[in-house]
């Protein structure tokens, strides 16, 4: 996709566009090259000339020195390093610099944080989440990882095999998932189950055992989703849902706890819950309006990879 929209491949069919002007039209035989779209091309490895210095890769996509990016992107003290000598996160600041230089209208991201180590990840991510607010610029980031995504992007758009499933803004995607692959693609536990209608909406038991009620209404086979955090640990000899406690560990000012089934995001404080063991038995607990009921997809299984522009 990002290089149909650079113009470096030509699709069979559609339209891509920019604004008034019409890059891409099969029906009226339109194909403007790539070099006349004026667009800034980041790629997953960087792409970076080993043999030229910071100033000198950027100057190569711009035909000039461009020492105000190099300011703006926060690397202006590296004009003379060379790639190697340069960290990921200092990388990726060149790499986008570069992109940058050609004073394009549009910025293509093409996995943007694939190299770089989990702690360096966040940081750079949360640096051009700001540069990227400050440009202005239309952007059509391609990433695998919805923490990403939600953090960079106004809004998400997910592909499955070729075909936009949805398209949303974050918290959307999160409150009503289109069908299961979104929901596991944000992190949701995704279970399988049998719905059963009931004035208030339905009730699901799950195939492993235990039941939950959900506000809509459903009947037959159907998977659920439940985020993390809206999963609550209850007694677990007075509840109708009960699982194994796999691992531990605490992240961000919290717990997370896997369970044979579930994950949840929690405090402890916040529940009042004892310690909690592997290997322990819990209780849980949601509320119906947070058991998201979507229709069973036989060919495409939970946790399926699928690409978020």
């Amino acid at each position: 996709m990002l290089r149909a929209v650079a113009g470096l491949e030509r699709p069979q069919a559609g339209r891509i566009a920019l604004g008034g002007e019409v890059w891409f039209d099969a029906r009226r035989g339109i194909h403007v090259s790539a070099e006349r779209r004026r667009v800034g091309y980041l790629p997953q490895d960087y792409g970076l000339f080993p043999h030229l210095s910071v100033a000198a890769n950027v100057r190569f996509a711009g035909r000039r020195d461009r020492p105000d990016l190099l300011e703006r992107v926060g690397i202006a003290h590296l004009a003379q390093a060379r790639p190697q000598q340069l960290s990921g996160g200092e990388r990726q600041r060149v790499a986008l610099a570069r992109a940058l230089a050609r004073e394009p209208r549009l910025l293509l991201l093409d996995e943007p944080f694939g190299a770089l180590d989990a702690i360096t990840r966040r940081q750079v991510r949360d640096e051009l989440a700001e540069i990227l607010v400050t440009l202005q610029l239309p952007t059509l980031l391609v990433t695998h990882a919805f923490d990403d995504a939600g953090a960079l992007a106004q809004r998400i758009g997910v592909l499955d095999r070729g075909r936009l499933v949805q398209l949303a803004a974050p918290a959307e995607l999160l409150r009503s998932p289109a069908n299961v692959l979104v929901a596991a693609l944000t992190g949701a536990n995704v279970l399988e189950g049998t719905a059963a209608r009931i004035p208030s909406g339905s009730t699901v038991r799950l195939g492993g055992g235990g039941m939950l009620a959900s506000s809509t209404s459903a009947e037959g086979p159907v998977q659920i989703a439940v985020q993390p955090w809206e999963l609550e640990l209850a007694d677990p000899a007075s509840s109708a849902l009960t699982d194994s406690v796999v691992s531990v560990r605490a992240e961000r000012g919290g717990l997370v706890i896997r369970l044979t089934r579930f994950t949840i995001h929690t405090q402890l404080d916040r529940n009042g819950y004892p310690a909690i063991e592997e290997g322990s038995t819990v209780g849980l607990r949601v509320s119906p309006s947070n058991v998201r009921v979507l229709r069973p997809d036989p060919s495409q299984p939970p946790g399926t990879e699928a690409d978020v522009t």
